[in-house]
């Protein structure tokens, strides 16, 4: 039986830009997604999306909002995701800046939230991030994928 990964996406909202990371390593490589991960046995989606959003960009958020849970299925034994996406208003820090400190997963950059659909993000992140930064209702899916990692179907709950 494949075992689902736990993992958490935190998207940074300021100015009407969002932080989004420019992926140099799998998964993703090349993409722009949120800062996040995996969590750890003894932590709470909240606190991993916090850990995360600090450990990849520098950055103290407060408040965490949840605004999506994703199911992510597919044929492979190794790609079974519940993902869980907060937005986070407010940050405390300094953000990392790769020539100064190491930027562990990839390039960081403030991008106008009307943009982000416009760079290279993951197929369901298109479809999730209109709707995780809408002022709506919380955000539930699950996709599912193929062998190759393509979307084959996906539907949004309540349905």
């Amino acid at each position: 039986m494949a075992k689902r990964v736990l993992a958490t996406l935190c998207y940074v909202v300021k100015d009407d830009r969002v932080l989004l990371l420019h992926r140099t390593k799998e998964p993703n490589l090349g993409l722009w997604i949120a800062p996040g991960g995996k969590l750890e046995f003894d932590e709470s989606p909240q606190e991993c999306a916090l850990r995360e959003l600090y450990e990849e960009t520098g950055l103290i958020g407060r408040n965490p909002a949840l605004r999506g849970i994703i199911t992510e299925i597919s044929t492979r034994h190794d790609y079974q995701w519940l993902i869980f996406i907060f937005v986070v208003h407010q940050v405390t820090g300094e953000m990392l800046h790769c020539a100064e400190r190491a930027c562990p997963e990839g390039h960081l950059a403030w991008v106008p939230v009307q943009q982000v659909l416009q760079l290279p993000i993951p197929g369901s992140d298109a479809i999730f991030f209109p709707r995780v930064m809408a002022q709506g209702p919380l955000f539930c899916a699950k996709f599912v994928y193929d062998q190759d990692l393509g979307i084959v179907s996906w539907e949004q709950y309540p349905g």
